[in-house]
């Protein structure tokens, strides 16, 4: 990744807004001086996400065979279809400390980082990947990274191990789990208040004017490009102020049938599948502003208590739907699949040049066990994004008996595509040399 400085970037401004603007074709980009646009120090950086979702796959409809355009994808998997080219599919990776407590909490904690659980309710992890990165490259953008969940963390024990283990993939430190963003509206002002408290006034409104005057010293392309990212900035807005109004999330319910209380002004939205978009949405905004590199997204947690009632799979929460391969459990499936085919979709949309804003980032997509039977001697890894170029998709890379085949494995190799270079992380000591 580059290192440039976040006070060289182009931005639109306003009284207590700073919004970053995209890659153009017509201006100097992310903060170099170089005249041609060519450069290779103006070249697009490399962005990171991370999406989880908790409790494995449909043991049937996880697999994937061929390549390039005639690879086939299991039904978990169709909804990445259109972006097979793209893709790594990565089958015999495992994460060895994970598979010592065998329940949720000892097999998502560390996930990300490889490290050793402490147990007995004790708080103690490994510093995860993204946050890594976060450390050592978040000083160019203005968010170092975006932590991000669709479920609310569960404080408990549960078997001699923290419930906080399932719910956070991002850590901090060893003993801190980053904390996650719940709330779209405030991820929002993240990316774009200069105060990251919620507020009233419209991100668009408070930077009109300057970008009227940016606009008349930009390309006729580029007036394209900005019109469109204002819009999608105005659609996400619009979209933010109308699911605050539906209440809190989903999930456990109350006994109540209808509040007793008059409703809370803003909140986390009430339908799940409008959370999850809106969290994609703020992601690809952060990636294509360049205002952060690095974000993880948690659909759910391990051991989830969520609902589906969008998908009329109202009757039973995730943790418990995960114990059979029924259809309802496929179409669960299906749906957190769709979440990263769609923020595949919105990433691939956006041009950088001579590449789109898929081939400049990872996508890495996971979960910490394969089904929901607690089998995690291999686990559900795919990849999406070209990496900058440095990654070749449309293959499936299988390490099934391998010696070598640790998760993080492919962690260092995804480090090594972030220009950061480790003799070892994790249990990892070797890189995937075909990624």
């Amino acid at each position: 990744m580059n290192t440039h400085h976040f006070s060289r970037r182009n931005f639109l401004r306003g009284v207590g807004v700073t919004m970053a603007l995209p890659w153009m074709e017509s201006m100097t980009v992310w903060g170099d001086t170089a005249t041609s646009t060519k450069a290779p120090s103006s070249q697009a950086p490399v962005r990171m996400a991370v999406l989880f979702s908790g409790n494995g796959f449909h043991s049937k409809e996880w697999w994937a065979k061929g390549e390039g355009r005639q690879m086939e994808l299991g039904k978990v998997l169709a909804p990445l279809h259109p972006h097979r080219e793209k893709l790594l599919f990565l089958r015999g990776l495992y994460n060895a400390e994970a598979m010592k407590g065998n329940i949720h909490s000892s097999q998502t904690g560390n996930l990300l980082s490889g490290a050793p659980l402490a147990s007995g309710g004790e708080i103690r992890s490994g510093t995860s990947i993204d946050q890594l990165v976060a450390q050592r490259h978040g000083r160019s953008t203005k968010v170092p990274s975006l932590v991000l969940g669709c479920e609310k963390s569960n404080p408990s024990v549960h078997k001699n191990y923290s419930m906080l283990y399932s719910s956070h993939i991002s850590w901090s430190s060893p003993t801190t789990p980053t904390p996650l963003e719940l709330y779209p509206a405030l991820a929002f002002d993240r990316l774009f208040k200069d105060d990251a408290s919620r507020g009233d006034q419209s991100v668009l409104d408070a930077v009109l004017d300057d970008a009227k005057d940016f606009r008349r010293r930009i390309s006729s392309a580029d007036q394209r490009k900005l019109d469109e990212y204002l819009d999608s900035v105005r659609e996400v807005e619009q979209r933010l102020e109308a699911s605050g109004k539906k209440g809190e999330l989903q999930g456990w319910r109350p006994t109540l049938s209808a509040p007793n209380i008059p409703r809370p002004p803003n909140g986390i939205p009430q339908d799940i599948a409008e959370h999850m978009r809106l969290m994609c949405d703020i992601v690809a905004l952060g990636f294509q502003t360049d205002t952060t590199r690095i974000a993880t997204l948690k659909l759910n947690n391990d051991h989830s208590s969520l609902r589906f009632p969008n998908l009329g799979v109202d009757y039973m929460i995730h943790h418990l739907l995960s114990h059979s391969d029924t259809e309802d459990w496929l179409k669960v499936n299906q749906f957190f699949l769709q979440q990263l085919a769609y923020l595949a979709s919105k990433l691939d949309s956006i041009r950088e040049g001579e590449r789109t804003l898929l081939d400049n980032s990872m996508l890495l997509y996971c979960s910490s066990m394969m089904t929901g039977n607690h089998n995690n001697d291999q686990l559900p890894v795919v990849l999406l994004g070209g990496g900058g170029g440095k990654i070749r998709g449309g293959r499936i890379l299988d390490y099934t008996g391998k010696p070598n085949r640790q998760l993080c494995n492919l962690y260092l190799s995804m480090l090594d595509t972030c220009d950061i270079h480790l003799d070892a992380f994790g249990d990892s000591t070797g890189r995937l040399a075909e990624v």
